[in-house]
């Protein structure tokens, strides 16, 4: 039996999250379909986690175990051919049998994209979040070096959370400005509570707007009070960018 590997990339707007659930489209879901389509095999395709509803992924990370026999580099050509255009299949490889997109993983990398010009755009409005008021990026560049390091997070998780523990570790923690009047809110940490990039880049965007001052930060993490942190930023602003094993 082969265990093979994929990098994913996704539009997560036509979809109801990653994860596989009755009458409602999900990617996971539909990824196993025309897997079944190729092998005639029932798979489970385990993801490096789950996005929500409207998030969206350059680098989602899944694996599956086969019999099927395939040569590797034919599988995304296979694959893209049965499914959705809104979800693309970037690569694939075999890996040792006990990886596990999940539980392998170190790190990942997310990015929320802010739309600050005035009036926003038409053909990317489900792709980021547009942010009219000007926001102040220097106060958000300082504010953000905050989360770097070992925290507990549980002023940034939304309610129903499962995890048992919300202490999770931010390697690095960047607010960039691009020259087309977007930024990007960039976090790569050991794994993330549920809504937690969201809440943090809701957060940032106070900082912005002179609402929280870059220096409270800290103590809004010793708080581990949700209330007195952002409010969640909408899914269509982020993405799933790296997955690192």
């Amino acid at each position: 039996m082969k265990n093979i590997k994929l990098t994913i990339e996704y539009d997560g707007k036509d979809f109801n999250g990653w994860q596989k659930q009755p009458d409602k489209l999900n990617i996971q879901g539909t990824i196993e379909q025309a897997i079944e389509r190729i092998t005639g095999e029932k798979v489970d395709l385990n993801a490096s986690g789950r996005t929500d509803a409207g998030v969206h992924a350059i680098g989602q990370v899944a694996n599956f175990k086969t019999n099927y026999e395939l040569p590797i580099e034919k599988w995304p050509l296979a694959l893209n051919a049965n499914i959705k255009k809104s979800i693309v299949i970037k690569s694939a490889e075999e890996v040792e049998e006990r990886f596990h997109s999940r539980l392998s993983c170190k790190r990942k990398t997310y990015r929320y994209v802010i739309n600050n010009s005035k009036y926003g755009t038409a053909i990317y409005r489900y792709l980021e979040t547009h942010i009219p008021q000007k926001l102040d990026i220097e106060k958000m560049q300082q504010a953000v070096k905050h989360f770097e390091g070992e925290h507990d997070f549980k002023a940034f998780k939304a309610s129903g959370t499962s995890s048992k523990s919300s202490v999770r570790t931010i390697y690095k923690a960047e607010v960039l400005q691009m020259p087309d009047e977007r930024i990007y809110i960039e976090l790569t940490g050991s794994g993330f509570l549920y809504n937690m990039v969201r809440i943090i880049s809701g957060t940032l965007v106070d900082v912005g707007l002179g609402k929280i001052e870059p220096n409270a930060i800290p103590s809004i993490i010793d708080s581990k009070q949700r209330e007195r942190a952002g409010k969640t930023l909408p899914p269509n602003g982020l993405y799933l960018l790296n997955v690192e094993y």
